[in-house]
């Protein structure tokens, strides 16, 4: 597995109005795209995969700075 690209995205907690940080990563398998998300810092944080082709990972590599943290939804 290979890492491609890692980013860090702010965010407002709509439960507690903190201000907190989101950790974006994409990695790269022999046979497809995985992004790795997680809002915060363990234990108390939700992770998530999302296995993507290659026209999403191309996408989420190319989002604008406003856009980030999109995949959440």
């Amino acid at each position: 597995m290979q890492l491609v690209s890692s980013r860090i995205v702010p965010f407002i907690d709509t439960k507690s109005l903190e201000e907190g940080q989101a950790r974006e990563v994409l990695f790269r398998d022999n046979s497809a795209f995985i992004l790795y998300l997680s809002d915060g810092d363990p234990p108390a944080s939700e992770e998530r995969i999302i296995f993507l082709e290659l026209r999403e990972a191309l996408i989420w590599l190319d989002e604008a700075s406003q856009d980030r943290g999109s995949f959440w939804s």
